[in-house]
């Protein structure tokens, strides 16, 4: 395999120059790599292929990493979602944003394979040049410090009430150890930053089988809740956050809906779309994908989100069926805290979101050294370094913001479309040249459309949460 460069001759990697790890040589490639084979004398030479030394991950734990990337606190706010727009139109939502997920992640898939690098931001540049990059990195940076800010809120709030069920505490002790702001720092520290170490992403795909499984048992748990309890005994779990006169009657608290529209059917979008964002995740996966192929990393995608949608479908439709129009915007708050069974959903909620945060800290490192150090080669102080400050930041904002569901929501309506619609249709027009698919073309125009509907998204869902904020009411989002 030769390295060609724009601006140099060809240098070749022999195989005493090839890394033991070729992500390292991905991780701090140039603007200018590539990796393509040479073509000599009309025919392409067969030479090694990057990835060959270096996917080292499997097909299955590459499914595991990417759903759990998809997977996230979003799915706590779906049965709110499908409160709000009724359970036929939640359904069309759900399939729609799934389909173009799917979409996106082949338009992504497509421009990697042009022009041979598989960085996100390396995308960036080779479509706009520097400025591209650099929109590419702070998107990604943006969205998921949002969603591991999200992940540790979750631990903030619910590892007090783990706790205080666990050792039957009263809810007003002022012991230390029940301190979320103490908590996320210890959970931080002990559990998320040893993961975030490593040095490939591959290594996580065994936390990220288990944080899977613990989504599994919230799931079947809130199935099994649905059936041993009926409507008028849930709503006496938690009278606090309930305001009667938002209702008519018990019987109409208690009617599914098929289809509804009310003022906070605007944010459920966001909120399902920000619950399939992966993107940031999928070239990093495609790196390490032992055999790598785009029909195969494809696949990966495709059996991802399918195995997401299925999962956030029952959830939605069980949750939305016990709590029906009272339903809140974060699930777990419907349940009671002294409910054995809950306590431990609740855990394994925590477990996962918690296993979940490396996984999304992988991208931001990468985007991090992409702008400040695209020509280094790996280096553990630099790895380490980046990780522990990231962290640092993301623990600060969860300590010192009382409430930050509002920035979420309006990082979501701006990271979301840009990852899932904008960013990777713009790259496939750019990229993919006109000789091969013309800007007339079947496949360009559909691009086209796609980033247009990304940026009517966009548009949307920043007008209504800001008109929402003027109103003074509360915004719902998260991933």
């Amino acid at each position: 395999m030769e390295l060609q460069k724009a601006s140099n001759g060809h240098h070749d990697l022999s195989p005493d120059r090839i890394p033991e790890n070729g992500f390292d040589v991905l991780e701090n490639m140039t603007e200018g790599d590539t990796f393509l084979p040479n073509k000599s004398d009309g025919k392409i030479e067969t030479l090694q292929e990057f990835t060959d030394f270096e996917g080292k991950t499997s097909f299955g734990m590459s499914i595991f990493n990417l759903s759990n990337a998809i997977m996230g606190s979003g799915i706590l706010g779906l049965a709110y979602a499908m409160a709000n727009t009724g359970i036929i139109l939640f359904v069309i939502l759900l399939i729609c944003i799934a389909v173009l997920s799917a979409y996106s992640i082949h338009l992504l898939l497509k421009s990697a394979g042009v022009v041979g690098i598989r960085a996100y931001e390396q995308l960036g540049n080779h479509a706009f040049g520097q400025p591209g990059k650099i929109l590419a990195a702070c998107i990604i940076t943006l969205h998921n410090i949002g969603a591991m800010s999200s992940y540790l809120f979750i631990v903030k709030i619910e590892l007090p009430h783990i706790i205080h069920g666990l050792l039957e505490m009263p809810d007003n002790s002022d012991y230390w150890f029940v301190d979320g702001r103490y908590l996320i720092i210890i959970v931080s520290v002990f559990a998320i930053l040893p993961l975030a170490l490593m040095k490939r992403l591959g290594y996580l795909g065994y936390t990220s089988g288990f944080s899977l499984s613990c989504m599994v048992f919230f799931l079947i748990s809130v199935i099994y809740k649905k059936f041993v309890t009926d409507c008028p005994a849930e709503h006496s779990y938690n009278k606090t956050v309930f305001t009667e006169s938002k209702y008519n009657s018990t019987a109409d608290m208690c009617e599914a809906k098929l289809i509804t529209m009310n003022p906070q059917t605007a944010f459920t979008i966001p909120i399902m779309a920000f619950a399939f964002v992966c993107h940031p995740e999928v070239l990093p996966i495609y790196t390490e994908l032992k055999n790598p192929s785009k029909k195969r990393m494809q696949n990966v995608a495709n059996i991802s989100i399918l195995a997401m949608f299925v999962m956030y479908l029952l959830t939605a439709i069980f949750g939305y069926l016990t709590f029906y129009g009272k339903v809140e915007s974060e699930l777990l708050n419907m349940y009671s805290k002294k409910d054995t069974l809950m306590l431990c959903v609740r855990l394994a909620v925590l477990i996962a979101v918690t296993l979940t945060v490396p996984v999304v800290l992988f991208p931001i490192r990468r985007a991090v050294l992409q702008l400040l150090f695209p020509d280094k080669p790996f280096h553990w102080v630099r790895h380490i370094s980046i990780a522990v400050c990231l962290l640092f930041i993301v623990n600060l904002l969860v300590i010192f913001v009382p409430n930050i569901r509002d920035i979420f929501g309006f990082i979501g309506a701006t990271s979301a479309p840009s990852l899932i619609f904008i960013l990777p249709g713009i790259f496939y027009i750019c990229i993919v040249p006109k000789e091969q698919e013309p800007l007339k073309s079947r496949p360009k125009i559909q691009a086209i459309a796609f980033v247009t509907l990304g940026f009517i998204f966009m548009i949307m869902s920043i007008t209504f949460i800001i008109s929402e904020w003027v109103a003074g009411k509360k915004t719902s989002g998260g991933h």
